[in-house]
């Protein structure tokens, strides 16, 4: 199957041209004449991931590998590393950025990892009802996301509304109408903020809560005439 195919599949399922201006998703390593034998979704790209991936392949991630213009490739260092190995294996990349935050992946956490009914999506932000206490809400989220320690600010006692935006939706936290936000990176003064403000806050990680990205696009590739695996970058923070 040509590479062309497979993107303009992945276009419709989620436009590129959606993505934000600072973005850069679509095709960033290969050529739309190339043969694909076989699909790797992940989040990230990291040294073993790259190494484990055969030869003719096409790596589907979520987080571009290149974000801005480089202006050197030294290969020992990254990101100038992976694309050696890129380039040697012959393995093609796209990305899916923010243009399958808005399309998909905030919705699929939301209704199929936390198991809420979706009530409106705005851009980054899906709003659901929980009607929860809060402590209640916070054991659930653990339980579902696999995170054994959460981050929080308690605003109140009680969720009726909640809104999640997966990955760093820190800079959304004025925009948010609901009593509890999930996301992650959150910065002392967003959380500063949020709790004057009555908006309770649950830090649920960024690759704790982006780590579904393939799963979720999984769903939608099972009618495509190639292997499709899951696989995954290592998450580079430890807890001790």
């Amino acid at each position: 199957m040509l590479l062309r195919d497979v993107y303009d599949f992945l276009d419709n399922l989620s436009p590129f041209n959606t993505q934000d201006d600072w973005d850069n998703s679509g095709l960033l390593v290969g050529e739309f004449e190339q043969d694909v034998e076989r699909i790797y979704l992940s989040l990230d790209i990291d040294t073993d991931l790259i190494d484990s991936i055969e030869m003719n392949s096409l790596l589907v991630t979520h987080h571009p590998l290149i974000f801005k213009g480089l202006k050197r490739v030294v290969y020992s260092t990254y990101p100038s590393n992976i694309l050696k190995k890129m380039i040697q294996k012959n393995i093609s990349l796209i990305s899916m950025h923010t243009n399958f935050d808005k399309s998909h992946l905030n919705i699929y956490v939301a209704k199929n990892i936390l198991g809420f009914d979706i009530e409106d999506t705005q851009e980054y932000v899906c709003y659901f009802r929980i009607d929860k206490d809060f402590n209640e809400f916070a054991l659930h989220v653990k339980q579902k996301l696999g995170i054994e320690y959460l981050k929080t600010v308690k605003a109140s006692d009680f969720i009726g509304l909640g809104a999640i935006t997966t990955g760093s939706g820190g800079d959304l936290i004025e925009s948010v109408k609901a009593d509890c936000f999930l996301s992650g990176d959150f910065k002392y003064h967003q959380a500063l903020y949020a709790k004057e403000n009555g908006l309770s806050l649950i830090e649920i990680g960024h690759y704790e809560s982006e780590r579904f990205f393939g799963e979720c696009l999984m769903e939608n590739l099972k009618n495509l005439p190639l292997k499709v695996i899951m696989s995954n970058s290592k998450n580079p923070f430890d807890y001790i």
